[in-house]
């Protein structure tokens, strides 16, 4: 059997209603995973870097990330994670609305590991997150945090 060991999740997501969708679905699904949630850009690099007021929050195993965000999109977070030595080795995987083409060429130039479009049905949004889960938690071997 899997080594299933819960996993820090950090959910940058603006949508309240994503947001309440997200926490269900780890809920439904049973997930043991601890889910932290910031609603801007600039609020996921100062957790991410544990700046004020994140100081002392665990860095996360993964990363659910939304393109559209206020302060900073997506793509300049996600530019801004893999161009830092100390979180580029840290997953994220592109969880947003847009099936744009240049948003998924760009996020992919920019390595985000995986690009995710958000169904709008919840019975397929909870499949959805279920599906992450179980790949990056039973599936996938992550790197210890440093």
């Amino acid at each position: 059997m899997p080594d299933m060991h819960a996993i820090e999740v950090l959910l940058v997501e603006d949508d309240a209603g994503d947001v309440l969708l997200t926490q269900e679905a780890f809920e439904l699904n049973k997930v043991q995973n601890r889910l932290h949630v910031v609603g801007d850009g600039e609020q996921a690099m100062s957790f991410l870097r544990q700046d004020e007021p994140y100081a002392g929050v665990p860095r996360p195993d993964l990363i659910l990330l939304d393109l559209n965000l206020p302060r900073k999109d997506g793509h300049e977070v996600l530019r801004e994670i893999k161009a830092d030595a100390s979180l580029r080795t840290i997953p994220v995987v592109v969880l947003t609305t847009s099936e744009a083409e240049e948003d998924i060429l760009r996020s992919y130039q920019l390595h985000a590991n995986a690009y995710v479009t958000k169904p709008v049905d919840f019975s397929q949004f909870i499949r959805v997150v279920r599906q992450i889960d179980d790949f990056f938690v039973t599936v996938v071997k992550l790197p210890s945090n440093p």
